[in-house]
């Protein structure tokens, strides 16, 4: 793709444009959305993104747009996952529900800032060393092996990173929330409220799961455009998703292991690749290893979309033979 900087500021200009907007609307009045809020948002988002894939096709071509909902796909799966740490971060510092929607809000904004960071210099890496693939690939496939041994981390299983500990020693805190304000006046002073670490606690934690989520996505496509709009959509929508279906999360006891399948994937396809490319003067003389294919981007689709659906299924169907058990020994 060759995209002129029009591109990128138009591209960038609208998407702002919808972030403010959206904290507008929540600024003007706090409230914990109802299912039907949250789904008409969650289908907004959705929408915009498969209007601005088809906008690709019909600008760039099936491929590249292929590219874009692969990615996008990937990244809105491994963020419903954070959701899971997300509910764990709002349990334990207690963060009222109605104020919770401005906590994601900004804590996305401060993702996404953070999460281009992290683009431009994966895209600069990858366009000087193509051997940076070798790299994304095995940590993939690391963090592919340690999710489907541990799963979904359990709120006692929650560790307070390093800033956050700080924050909590370092800045003067009040006791109690003040509304959705970051400071407020107590006895005569200007302290921070606990809403300030709690906006930390959800950037710092969504920053470190783009460690995996970045390298998965540069394994779908390597043009940093798609890489950073598939990142946008998939994160625009979390907060009303996280309303939606933050009491399901704990039910879906087998997403974990979809997930760790589809970093998998994306780990050996990424090593594949790199093989297939090679030119480190140690293996195969530096010339590219005939054997490693190229996989796919329809492959790609099918498989994370075969991976995601079967863990869903599978969760559900466990649901509900659980729910069948507990009532059969209710009537006992």
């Amino acid at each position: 793709m060759n995209v002129s900087g029009m591109v990128w500021a138009g591209t960038l200009v609208a998407l702002t444009a919808v972030l403010l907007a959206d904290l507008f609307i929540i600024g003007r009045r706090p409230h914990e959305p109802s299912v039907r809020e949250s789904s008409l948002w969650v289908s907004f988002y959705v929408g915009l993104a498969l209007l601005f894939g088809a906008g690709l096709w019909v600008t760039a071509g099936g491929d590249v747009a292929g590219q874009f909902y692969t990615g996008w796909l990937t990244e809105y799966s491994l963020s419903v996952d954070n959701l899971f740490v997300f509910v764990i971060i709002m349990a334990r510092f207690r963060v009222p529900r109605k104020y919770q929607q401005k906590v994601l809000l900004i804590g996305i904004v401060l993702a996404l800032v953070m999460r281009g960071g992290f683009i431009a210099a994966g895209a600069a890496l990858i366009s000087q060393f193509s051997w940076v693939f070798y790299i994304f690939g095995g940590f993939l496939i690391y963090t592919a092996i340690n999710l489907a041994r541990q799963g979904e981390p359990e709120e006692d299983e929650f560790k307070e990173n390093v800033l956050i500990r700080w924050s909590r020693k370092a800045l003067p805190l009040s006791r109690d929330y003040d509304g959705a304000k970051l400071t407020t006046h107590e006895a005569g002073r200007r302290l921070f409220t606990p809403m300030l670490v709690v906006m930390i606690a959800i950037g710092t934690t969504d920053l470190i799961f783009a460690l995996d989520s970045i390298p998965a996505i540069f394994g779908i496509t390597k043009e940093p455009y798609l890489v950073f709009t598939a990142n946008v959509f998939a994160l625009m929508g979390l907060r009303q998703l996280y309303f939606l279906v933050g009491g399901l999360l704990d039910r879906l006891v087998y997403l974990s292991y979809g997930l760790a399948v589809v970093l998998g994937f994306i780990g050996v396809k990424l090593v594949l690749e790199a093989l297939a490319d090679n030119n480190l003067p140690f293996l195969n003389g530096g010339d590219p290893i005939g054997w490693a294919p190229h996989i796919p981007i329809w492959l790609s689709l099918t498989v994370i979309v075969g991976c995601l659906t079967v863990a869903t299924l599978a969760s559900l169907v466990k649901l509900s033979r659980d729910r069948r058990r507990e009532l059969a020994e209710a009537r006992r």
